[in-house]
C-alpha cells in the first residue's frame, strides 16, 4: 500500500518495454519517503509545467508510444501478441485469485513483522494495537466469509491514520486502499457480475495513486533535488531539470495505461514492474516490503487474459481517444490536486510537519538531507547555521513555528540556487536574490503568527514591507531585459 514511496523510480529499464518513451526514464517514486517534506507547502504555480518544454517532449513520446501500441493492437499482430501473453501467464491467471491473495496476506503480516506502522513503513504510530490488526487482516483475506472483513480493516487503519497524518497527505494512500478493498469485496461475492470486476477495482486503484502521487514532480520537484543529488546513478546522466518532468509524464501516463485498453495496460504493468522491481536493490529490504504489494498488482494486471474494456469503451478503442484521454486525466487530476491543496491550506499554503523520522538510509553529512540535517540545521552543526545542501527541503519534527520557519527555507533554497545558475552574473544576482527576498518576507509573516516581541513583530512588518519593494524593484529590471522572474 506503499503509494507514496514507491510509485516511480521510473527508469531502469523503460526502454525496454517503451522504446520511444524518454529512453531511460527512472526515480524515485515518492521522496517523502527519503527526505523530510512538508505537504502544506504551496506548489509550484502549474504554469511552471506548462511552460516545460520536456514535459511537452515527454507528453509527445507518450503519445507515439500509445497510438503506435493502439495501432498493434487493432490488428490481427496486436491479438498475436496478447494470445503470446495468454500463453505465457496461463498457469498464473488459473490461479489469479489465489496469487493476490497470498500476496496481501504476505504483505500485511510483513508489516506487521515491522512493527510501529499503519499500511506503509512510512506512516508510522505508536501504537501496537496496530499490528494486530494487520494481522487480523492477513487472516482475513484467506477466506471469503472474512475477506469483506479484511476490506473494512484496511479502510479502518486508513481512518485511523487520519489521526497522526494530514488528510492531503494520505490522500496518496487512498485509491491504492480502497482498490485492495475493493477486490476482496468483490472476490468475495456470489454475484457473478460484481465478481468479474474485482481484477479491474485493482488496477483503477493502482492506476488513480500513480497518476494522483506523480503530480509532486510538478508541484514539489525540489523535494526529489537532494536524492538526486546523492544518487546521480538514478537519472542515466539527464540533467536534474529535466529528468524529474519527463520521469512524471511517465510515471502519470503509464499509470493511465492500466485503465486502457488490453495490451496497453498489459505492456504498461510489465513496464512498472521491471522498473519498480529494478529499485529495490540500490534501496534495500524495507523498500522491497513497501513496493511487494503494487508489484503483485502489476503482474495480476499482466497476468489478466480478459479482454473486456469498460468505462467509455468506444473512446479507448479509437486512436483518437488516446490524446483526449490523456488530456481530460490530466485537467482531472491537475485541478484535484491543486485545488483540493488551495481548499486545504489556502493560495498561500502553510506548514503541516509530519510527525515522525521518514529516511529509510543513513544520514550523511556529505549529502545532508533527511530528518537529520534539519537537526543539524536547528542545532547549528551546519556550517553557517542555515546553510543547507542544494536543493533540500526540510521539515520540523516538533511543528508549529520550527516547522513553518523550516517551510520558508523548503519553498526559497531551490529556486534560488537555480536562478543563480544563470550565464549572466547580474541576471542570476537578481533571479537568486527574489526568492532569497520572498524567503525573508515568509519568515516573517511565521514571526508574525507565532512571535510575541513587539519589538520582533514590527521588524517583521517592515522587512515585509521592504523586501516586497526590493522585489517589485527586481521583477521590473528582469522584465526590462526580457528575462521572466521566479514564480512562487
Amino acid at each position: 500500500m506503499r503509494i507514496r514511496s514507491s510509485t516511480s523510480r521510473l527508469g531502469t529499464t523503460l526502454a525496454c518495454i517503451v522504446p520511444a518513451i524518454l529512453m531511460p526514464t527512472l526515480a524515485q517514486a515518492h521522496v517523502k519517503w527519503f527526505a523530510p517534506y512538508i505537504v502544506g507547502a504551496p506548489p509550484a504555480p502549474v504554469s511552471r509545467t506548462a511552460a516545460d518544454p520536456w514535459f511537452w517532449a515527454a507528453i509527445a513520446l507518450v503519445l507515439v508510444f500509445f497510438v503506435g501500441t493502439r495501432l498493434v493492437e487493432r490488428s490481427a499482430a496486436g491479438e498475436g501478441i496478447l494470445r503470446g501473453m495468454d500463453r505465457v501467464t496461463d498457469p498464473l491467471w488459473t490461479r489469479l485469485d489465489d496469487f493476490v491473495c497470498v500476496v496481501v496476506g504476505a504483505f500485511f503480516v510483513a508489516i506487521f513483522a515491522v512493527g510501529g506502522v499503519y499500511l506503509t513503513p512510512d506512516l508510522k504510530t505508536p501504537n501496537e494495537w496496530v499490528s494486530w490488526v494487520q494481522l487480523l487482516i492477513a487472516f482475513g483475506v484467506f477466506s471469503k466469509r472474512t475477506m469483506p472483513l479484511s476490506a473494512a480493516g484496511i479502510i479502518f487503519l486508513w481512518v485511523i491514520a487520519l489521526r497522526d497524518y494530514d488528510f492531503f497527505h494520505l490522500l496518496d494512500y487512498l485509491a491504492l486502499g480502497l482498490g485492495v478493498a475493493a477486490y476482496l469485496v468483490l472476490a468475495s461475492s456470489t454475484k457473478p457480475e460484481w465478481r468479474k470486476h474485482r481484477f479491474e477495482a485493482l488496477r483503477w486503484g493502482v492506476a488513480i495513486a500513480l497518476m494522483w502521487s506523480s503530480l509532486e514532480k510538478f508541484a514539489y520537484p525540489d523535494w526529489f533535488y537532494p536524492l538526486v543529488e546523492e544518487k546521480p546513478f538514478l537519472t542515466f546522466g539527464m540533467p536534474r531539470d529535466v529528468f524529474i518532468p519527463m520521469a512524471g509524464v511517465a510515471e502519470f501516463t503509464m499509470g493511465f495505461g492500466l485503465i486502457w485498453t488490453p495490451l496497453v495496460r498489459r505492456l504498461s504493468a510489465i513496464a512498472l514492474f521491471l522498473i519498480m522491481g529494478a529499485a529495490v536493490y540500490p534501496f534495500g529490504r524495507v523498500d522491497l516490503i513497501g513496493h511487494a504489494l503494487i508489484m503483485a498488482i502489476f503482474v495480476a494486471i499482466a497476468a489478466d487474459h480478459t479482454r473486456e474494456v469498460h468505462f467509455l469503451p468506444a473512446i479507448k478503442r479509437s486512436l483518437a481517444g488516446v490524446p483526449a484521454g490523456i488530456a481530460a486525466a490530466l485537467v482531472i487530476f491537475v485541478t484535484g490536486y491543486w485545488g483540493l491543496h488551495i481548499a486545504f491550506y489556502g493560495l498561500e499554503g502553510r506548514a503541516v510537519a509530519m510527525p515522525t523520522e521518514m529516511a529509510t538510509h543513513t544520514y550523511s553529512p556529505e549529502h545532508p538531507h533527511g530528518p537529520k540535517a534539519l537537526e543539524s540545521v536547528v542545532s547549528g552543526e551546519l556550517e553557517g547555521g542555515m546553510h543547507m545542501s542544494h536543493g533540500q527541503t526540510t521539515s520540523a519534527p516538533g511543528g508549529g513555528a520550527t516547522a513553518a520557519y523550516a517551510a520558508t527555507m523548503a519553498t526559497m533554497h531551490g529556486p534560488m540556487m537555480e536562478g543563480m545558475r544563470h550565464p549572466d552574473p547580474d541576471v542570476a544576482f537578481v533571479l537568486g536574490m527574489i526568492p532569497h527576498h520572498q524567503g525573508a518576507i515568509d519568515m516573517a509573516k511565521v514571526q508574525l503568527q507565532y512571535g510575541a516581541d513587539p519589538s520582533n513583530k514590527a521588524l517583521a512588518e517592515h522587512i515585509i514591507l521592504e523586501q516586497q519593494q526590493e522585489i517589485d524593484a527586481m521583477t521590473d529590471w528582469l522584465r526590462q531585459r526580457g528575462v521572466t522572474a521566479p514564480s512562487r
